[in-house]
C-alpha cells in the first residue's frame, strides 16, 4: 500500500508537506499563487483600471487558496510551470516576429 509521502507531487515532495504540513502548504500556496499570476500575466492580462486590477488579484488569491488543497496530490503547480514555459517561449517568438517586421 502506498503512503502519503509517495502520492505527493513535486512541489509538495519538495516542501516537505508531509513531515511540516503548516510551512509546506504556505510554500505550496506561494509558489502556486506565484505561477498562477505569471500565467495571468503572460495569457490573459489587459490593461485596467487600479480597482478591477485588485478585485482579478484577490479572486486569484482565494482561487488559489482551493488549489493548493489539490495541490499536493494532483500536479497544480506543474501544470501551472509548464504554462508558464509555453506563453514564455509564445511571448518571446511573437516579439521576435514583431520586431523583425519592423526592419
Amino acid at each position: 500500500m502506498m503512503g502519503v509521502s509517495e502520492r505527493l507531487q513535486f512541489f509538495a515532495k519538495l516542501f516537505k508537506v508531509d513531515e511540516n504540513p503548516e510551512a509546506g502548504m504556505w510554500l505550496l500556496y506561494f509558489t502556486i499563487l506565484l505561477l498562477a499570476v505569471v500565467v495571468y500575466n503572460l495569457g490573459f492580462a489587459r490593461k485596467l483600471p487600479i480597482i478591477k486590477n485588485v478585485i482579478i488579484y484577490a479572486l486569484l488569491a482565494f482561487g488559489c487558496t482551493i488549489l493548493t488543497f489539490f495541490g499536493a496530490f494532483l500536479p497544480v503547480a506543474e501544470g501551472l510551470l509548464i504554462a508558464v514555459l509555453v506563453l514564455g517561449a509564445y511571448k518571446v517568438r511573437l516579439h521576435q516576429a514583431k520586431k523583425n517586421e519592423q526592419m
